[in-house]
């Protein structure tokens, strides 16, 4: 947990926990651990337990959907500053895409079941979290829709 300490400062950085309570960080840096993405290297596949939320520090993230056996469609990109993933939140923790990085990515890594029960702990703490990625859940629908209108209109 110690070295876990150290992520604190860089937790704070991040967009997503901008202004949260110091009290929530003493929770969940316990949860969180760097990690390091490859290009090409897949973060996750559709259908596959979703046991990470990660918090894009540097690199690039595609978000995919298969549209064949082998085929995948890029929908959308995830870049430094964003974040990645959130199905290890709802039921039945499983991917809902394919993700694959596509340049050298450093992200912090959020383990889902150590979350989840922290917000069991603290409901204050599971609803803070969950009005944010609400926000993002909007963000990324709305992005999603112009991709399609364009699909179909360009």
């Amino acid at each position: 947990m110690e070295g876990n300490k150290t992520l604190e400062p860089i937790l704070k950085k991040h967009p997503f926990f901008k202004d949260l309570k110091q009290e929530y960080f003493d929770f969940i840096v316990g949860c969180a651990s760097n990690v390091r993405f490859r290009p090409d290297e897949v973060i996750f596949k559709e259908g596959e337990p979703a046991e990470k939320f990660y918090l894009i520090r540097e690199g690039l993230v595609a978000i995919e959907v298969l549209t064949g056996q082998y085929d995948a469609i890029s929908i959308q990109t995830i870049k430094e500053g964003e974040i990645l993933g959130w199905s290890w939140l709802i039921p039945p923790h499983r991917a809902r895409f394919n993700c694959r990085a596509v340049k050298d990515t450093r992200a912090i890594a959020l383990d889902g079941t150590c979350l989840r029960n922290k917000c069991m702990e603290n409901h204050e703490l599971g609803f803070e979290l969950m009005m944010r990625l609400t926000k993002i859940f909007a963000q990324r629908l709305e992005q999603t829709r112009l991709q399609l209108l364009c699909l179909t209109k360009c």
